[in-house]
């Protein structure tokens, strides 16, 4: 049975463009019926399933006047006559260019007649990932001849995190500009960061260093005298039974007003900046560069960046564990052999009378295919890596 259940036309017919001439209102997308679920066919009301772009923008489907009456823009609806079409309010005009982009994460499926999501293709959903180890490796005359699936469950989500963390291609990414507070909101899913840049004028990503020389430590508010303040409202009555911490450190405080003298705008790249006095002797190399820098307060949930990011588009690469979201517990295909071995052998090692021979081997093929799965998702090219080397071959001046 194939795994493909989604049709190509189904999976390629979800952009489409027209040319407006003016007069026209109505643009078929497609005459068959099947083609999107019968669920996308919305009149008068919102349809997140549908956008629609005129020249570039997009173009919103409802809007308020200033009465509060909502008025469509366009409607998204199947009929006999017309198919799959765009029924626009007003006819879009001469040589606008129109772009309907249509949701095919779902489809109906010609078999159930249900509304089921696409999974991509090259990824394994949990469930499945479950379904398929409970079928093929436990049983009569199997290892594991009886478990309950919430045991299989949980092991699969630990494995899932573990592999999460430094086999599978889980960064993730948020861009965002710099505040006057010089504070970031950590991620919700956030585990650790794999890198933070910030953006120059021609999109170049250039990388931030932490500063590992200084922190955000919880200030204690105090008297004059140095005892500490437990008067909340300075009304000279102590109406606080725990220690008043302010919003922000003297600590914080400086480092963010502090203005850094810039060493080299660009060192990776060149040395033109420098002057000829033998300045580099001596020079740490994690202060040798002038892009900014940051730290990070767990505990708060904030990065902490430096006075010349304000303003500055930032970008923050990190890694979940890929729990986050139904939609984000899936498996690639070229590490499920890994996770299967995975499951095994945390069900085997916390079992009795398991033999430890059979524990010890499936340690071992367990760490066999976490090793495979990694040099399968990592992607490497040999014309890419042969590219590269031959810039090794050139001689460097000192």
């Amino acid at each position: 049975m194939g795994l493909l259940k989604q049709t190509q036309q189904q999976y390629y017919s979800g952009t489409v463009s027209f040319t407006g001439d003016g007069t026209t209102t109505i643009f078929t997308i497609s005459t068959t019926s099947n083609l999107f679920p019968p669920t996308f066919s919305a009149i008068g009301v919102v349809n997140p399933n549908v956008e629609v772009y005129i020249d570039g923008d997009l173009y919103a489907q409802t809007f308020l006047d200033s009465l509060g009456v909502m008025t469509v823009n366009y409607d998204f609806n199947y009929t006999v006559v017309d198919g799959w079409h765009l029924l626009f309010a007003t006819a879009p005009a001469s040589d606008a260019v129109i772009k309907a982009v249509i949701d095919t994460s779902l489809y109906l499926n010609p078999v159930t007649s249900l509304v089921e999501d696409v999974v991509p293709y090259q990824f394994t959903t949990l469930k499945d990932i479950i379904n398929n180890f409970v079928i093929a490796y436990t049983g009569e005359d199997k290892i594991i001849s009886k478990v309950n699936r919430t045991d299989v469950q949980f092991h699969a989500m630990r494995a899932l995190q573990e592999l999460s963390f430094d086999t599978f291609k889980s960064t993730k990414s948020q861009e965002i500009e710099i505040p006057a507070s010089l504070r970031m909101i950590l991620p919700h899913d956030y585990v650790n960061y794999v890198k933070i840049t910030f953006k120059d004028n021609g999109g170049v990503e250039h990388v931030l260093y932490p500063a590992i020389k200084t922190s955000d430590p919880k200030a204690i508010k105090q008297n004059t005298d140095g005892t500490y303040n437990f008067d909340i409202n300075d009304d000279g009555v102590n109406d606080s039974p725990d220690l008043i911490n302010p919003d922000n450190s003297d600590t914080w405080n400086a480092y963010k007003s502090a203005t850094p003298t810039p060493i080299n705008v660009n060192v990776e790249d060149s040395s033109e900046d420098w002057d000829l006095s033998n300045q580099r002797y001596g020079l740490d190399p994690q202060h040798a560069q002038a892009n900014g820098s940051f730290y990070i307060n767990d505990i708060e949930g904030y990065i902490h960046f430096s006075s010349t990011m304000v303003g500055k588009t930032i970008t923050l690469k990190y890694i979940s564990d890929s729990l986050g979201t139904d939609e984000e517990m899936q498996v690639h295909k070229l590490a499920e052999e890994a996770m299967y071995k995975h499951i095994m052998y945390a069900l085997l090692s916390t079992r009795l009378n398991i033999p430890e021979y059979v524990v010890q081997r499936y340690k071992k093929e367990r760490f066999a295919e976490t090793r495979k799965a990694k040099l399968r998702l990592s992607n490497i090219k040999l014309e890419e890596i042969t590219q590269i080397l031959r810039g090794k071959s050139k001689f460097i001046k000192h």
